[in-house]
């Protein structure tokens, strides 16, 4: 098949820092492009790739241009201008290129990688069936059921730059940003209460998110490190010499790759039962489920029983269901059924 990929405009594919999304595309287009297809890439100039690459911005603008409608617009206008060319469009933003994917003649997939809200449904709503909807978890669907799905595929991960370290420190980790629903205020009341060191990797991007790290840091017990935004090396280092990873969110996230990136490295993931948690989470497998209320006496009852998790058991999962393979398989099935 031929088919466009067609990235958010702001950061490069793969991105050089953060950037779930671009991951996710990056593995998409490459996987897509490895099995035959015929893919072009619509990103920034300075992404790599195994597909065609077309680009507007020989550079990537970067963050400070996140939701810019000039970038988006010129961006969305150069994907769409040769759209008979492809069997299948896909888009990974709202905006600008679902406008243009509802006006489009060809089959449009439409990854939706972020929550439902009032400002989303107010979109959607009005183009329920105009392309095919694709949803990262059951429980980011089920709060827009009403849209015309394709299916839900998984964000997967490439299981080879999250090595197998069965091996474990023993301290906790937290990897997020620290907006209250993220869950960092849980996960330094976890270690407060085991005695158990805390290594936080935390971005504050924002004015709520510094206020928050402002506030918790009055609870910092005396052996937490704290660092900022880290390097994928870095992350993967973490995450495989961490004995837990906990991941204390009160948000309906649509999908938390922090879990399966953990479980990637044999980690087990203490988790609430919020958003695809509980679709990722398989109790006593590869972490466990515990309630918002009270996290922390919950947390350090399951961080008794780590010797029970098998770190081969955890990546294994990660293979199955939440792989670079798995995802593209996912869409690859989906491009067939609409074409």
């Amino acid at each position: 098949m031929k088919i466009a990929q067609i990235a958010p405009p702001w950061l490069a594919v793969p991105p050089k820092g953060y950037g779930g999304i671009e991951w996710v595309v990056a593995l998409l287009a490459d996987g897509l492009a490895e099995r035959g297809h015929e893919v072009t890439l619509f990103a920034t100039g300075d992404s790599v790739t195994k597909a065609k690459l077309e680009y507007v911005y020989e550079h990537a603008p970067g963050s400070g241009a996140i939701l810019s409608p000039w970038s988006d617009t010129a961006h969305t206008l150069r994907a769409f201008r040769d759209a008979d060319a492809f069997d299948v469009v896909h888009v990974h933003t709202p905006f600008s290129q679902v406008v243009a994917g509802a006006a489009c003649a060809k089959p449009v997939v439409h990854t939706v990688h972020g929550e439902f809200n009032e400002a989303s449904r107010a979109i959607y709503s009005q183009i329920p069936d105009a392309m095919t909807y694709v949803a990262i978890s059951e429980a980011q669907r089920a709060f827009m059921p009403e849209l015309a799905y394709g299916g839900v595929v998984y964000n997967g991960i490439d299981p080879a730059r999250y090595p197998l370290r069965e091996t474990k420190e023993d301290f906790l980790l937290f990897l997020g940003r620290t907006a209250p629903m993220k869950g960092l205020r849980r996960a330094v009341e976890t270690a407060r209460l085991t005695g158990d060191r805390l290594v936080i990797a935390v971005k504050a991007a924002n004015a709520l998110e510094r206020n928050e790290l402002e506030s918790v840091s009055e609870l910092f017990p005396n052996n937490i490190e704290v660092l900022g935004e880290i390097s994928h090396e870095e992350k993967a280092d973490l995450l495989g010499r961490a004995k837990a990873v906990l991941f204390p969110i009160d948000w309906p996230e649509p999908f938390g790759l922090v879990m399966t990136e953990a479980n990637a490295c044999g980690t087990p993931v203490i988790a609430t039962p919020r958003g695809s948690v509980p679709e990722v989470v398989q109790e006593g497998e590869n972490g466990w489920i515990v309630p918002v209320e009270g996290y922390a006496e919950a947390a350090a009852e399951k961080l008794q029983l780590l010797d029970q998790i098998d770190p081969v058991a955890c990546r294994a999962r990660v293979l199955e269901c939440f792989s670079q393979d798995a995802m593209v398989t996912g869409y690859e099935k989906i491009y067939q059924d609409i074409v």
